[in-house]
């Protein structure tokens, strides 16, 4: 997934909004992600990845997902399918 990638697909967040939001307020909790532009509270299929980037942040790692942008869109279509 690329910094300008959508994380948050029912609000649109990027990776890289969620980066600096990480990097500027030190969330201490994953669940504060939601104060960046409301991420995770939609659908809240992005609540395990957002929680998965925080953890990479707590480390120092460079926060990421390992896929592509339409994988992760076609999952959450079957996600969504599930949630009816």
């Amino acid at each position: 997934m690329e910094p300008d990638d959508h994380v948050c697909l029912c609000h649109r967040v990027p990776l890289r909004k969620l980066v600096h939001f990480m990097n500027r307020e030190q969330p201490s909790v994953a669940s504060q992600l939601s104060e960046c532009l409301g991420a995770g509270t939609g659908c809240q299929w992005c609540v395990p990845f957002l929680k998965q980037l925080h953890a990479q942040w707590e480390q120092g790692e460079e926060p990421t997902l390992p896929m592509a942008p339409a994988e992760y869109a076609t999952r959450r279509k079957v996600y969504r399918g599930k949630k009816s």
